[in-house]
């Protein structure tokens, strides 16, 4: 896990100076939107998304700097999604990555605008030709982030989400509430380095269905953190889905159960990479680390 980190940090850095660059600071009657912008998307946050981007496109030679462009771009729409999700009217949670919330930190008002800003920013970044040269892979970039956010993913999952609370889901209800709302775009992520790097069908089935059962198990990882960690180790509210009577992997499998299971589905991602050699083992670390992980 050494090499993963150092890996991990080391596209962290890359990707907070390329949305610093997308995102400078303004003046005038728009600064504080901006301000709120690069509040709620620098200095912080493990780049899980973005690293699979860059990762993924190494694979194939792709340039860093277009990855570095797809990397940030879909850090941004992840960071509206967060934005959104802990306003009062959602998720109503105060903390992320252990700093105030931007409606905290700002106010509702400025949250909702940042956060729309950002969503649409993403696939302004992915639109522009200094990200790739082809206009077919700029299309097919943002059709993919456009399918994976929208109401048939991320989007569709959190309504799932918050119609489910205060009743009971079964496994297979809560399994495609998560694969919407988290899995989704963690599944791009990874398909969206393969797309920059004009892989063919069968490696890119491959490579999403990889990002796809990533995302399953990071999900079912999640429900275990929040179940079994403290608040400091999160950066955000611990117990928050037991207490809004939520259903998650772990009411329904406990947690040995489902720790189990993300172990389970981690397997699964691994088989689907197994095409690769030696240059795709940070991509195998990452499987292991989503499941070990402490926050």
């Amino acid at each position: 896990m050494v090499r993963l980190r150092a890996s991990m940090s080391a596209r962290a850095k890359a990707i907070e100076g390329m949305i610093d660059r997308l995102l400078p600071r303004v003046e005038g009657g728009e600064a504080r939107l901006i301000d709120a912008m690069r509040y709620a998307t620098l200095g912080g946050g493990k780049r899980l998304r973005g690293y699979m981007v860059a990762e993924v496109a190494s694979l194939f030679g792709v340039a860093p700097e277009g990855a570095d462009r797809v990397a940030a771009s879909v850090e941004m729409l992840h960071a509206y999604s967060l934005v959104h999700d802990d306003l009062p009217a959602m998720d109503d949670d105060d903390l992320r990555r252990g700093q105030p919330s931007t409606h905290r930190k700002f106010d509702e008002a400025t949250a909702i605008l940042a956060g729309d800003a950002l969503q649409t920013m993403s696939f302004d970044i992915l639109a522009n030709p200094l990200t790739h040269a082809s206009a077919d892979v700029r299309i097919n970039l943002v059709r993919a982030l456009a399918e994976a956010s929208g109401a048939a993913g991320m989007v569709g999952g959190q309504m799932i989400d918050m119609e489910g609370e205060g009743r009971a889901l079964s496994l297979d209800e809560v399994a495609r509430l998560h694969a919407l709302k988290t899995g989704c775009l963690i599944r791009y992520s990874a398909e969206a380095g393969a797309i920059l790097g004009q892989a063919s069908d069968d490696v890119r089935k491959r490579i999403s269905a990889y990002g796809r059962d990533l995302g399953a198990a990071f999900q079912i990882a999640d429900d275990v953190l929040d179940a079994t960690a403290s608040a400091e180790e999160l950066g955000k509210t611990a117990g928050k889905d037991e207490a809004a009577g939520k259903s998650t992997y772990v009411a329904l499998l406990g947690v040995d159960g489902a720790a189990g299971e993300a172990r389970r589905v981690a397997g699964q991602a691994l088989s689907h990479i197994d095409i690769f050699g030696p240059e795709a083992d940070r991509l195998r670390d990452l499987v292991h680390y989503v499941v070990e992980r402490r926050n």
